[in-house]
């Protein structure tokens, strides 16, 4: 009897064998892929959490940015709760209440903020000269030729030592014994038919100043004396009226208003 031929299947189990080794090794490849995923993510998800990483710090420096205005807001707030006689400070006396005012409002200005941000202006309900009949007489007026610029104001020339009063109701932003070439300087804010108006008082005497930064003043006030400090040829005062910051010709301005 002829021997059975076994059936050639040992060429096709090797073959599945193969297929069945590359699949592994693609399933192998695609889970390595995944576990390297998993960790990339894991790894790139805490900067997200808001609670912190890199990412909170940059939405916190952002945030603080754009809550600029807001902390410009506080910060003046502040200054004037300084001073408010309706806030609660330790300043009670007189003397105090005024050292308070004094320090928020030279603060406010040394920090670029008008004074009206520390303090209150004072409505001004009468003007006058702020000199006496009789002891000044008129020279250069408003608009007349300096080097590289018009002249500002009005000077009334008088003899140093001659008293120089606040034209009006106002408190006091700057009193300094130098001021560029305006030599020894006051400036007094003041409110006039609902206007911001702002006086300056220059080339006074050296120490003459009787009002310092945050003073509140009346109209006709005594606050310095006529000198000749600064550019200035002979002695005067140099006065200026500014409204809502742009100058003005002061004397017809006084005309006009003087009581």
């Amino acid at each position: 009897m002829a021997p059975r031929s076994t059936p050639k299947t040992a060429p096709t189990s090797r073959g599945e064998a193969r297929r069945q080794k590359r699949q592994w090794a693609k399933t192998k490849a695609l889970g390595a892929t995944l576990a390297i995923g998993v960790m990339i993510t894991g790894a790139a998800l805490p900067a997200l959490n808001p609670a912190g990483g890199p990412a909170a710090a940059a939405s916190s420096s952002v945030s603080t940015l754009a809550d600029g205005t807001a902390q410009s807001y506080t910060a003046k707030s502040e200054i004037r709760a300084v001073i408010d006689p309706r806030g609660n400070f330790s300043a009670t006396t007189p003397e105090e209440i005024k050292e308070t005012r004094s320090r928020a409002a030279a603060a406010a200005v040394a920090a670029g903020m008008p004074l009206s941000s520390a303090m209150d202006i004072p409505l001004a309900g009468r003007i006058v000269m702020p000199m006496a009949d009789g002891t000044y007489s008129f020279t250069d007026g408003f608009g007349a030729s300096r080097p590289g610029r018009s002249h500002l104001g009005q000077d009334f020339a008088a003899p140093v030592g001659t008293p120089i009063n606040a034209a009006m109701k106002g408190c006091v932003s700057r009193s300094t014994e130098s001021y560029q070439g305006y030599g020894v300087t006051i400036q007094i804010e003041s409110i006039v038919d609902g206007q911001a108006v702002s006086t300056v008082y220059s080339h006074m005497t050296y120490g003459s100043r009787a009002v310092e930064v945050g003073d509140c003043v009346d109209e006709g006030q005594y606050i310095g004396d006529v000198g000749s400090t600064g550019y200035v040829f002979g002695s005067c005062l140099h006065f200026e009226v500014h409204i809502n910051t742009a100058p003005v010709d002061p004397l017809p301005w006084l005309k006009k208003n003087v009581s």
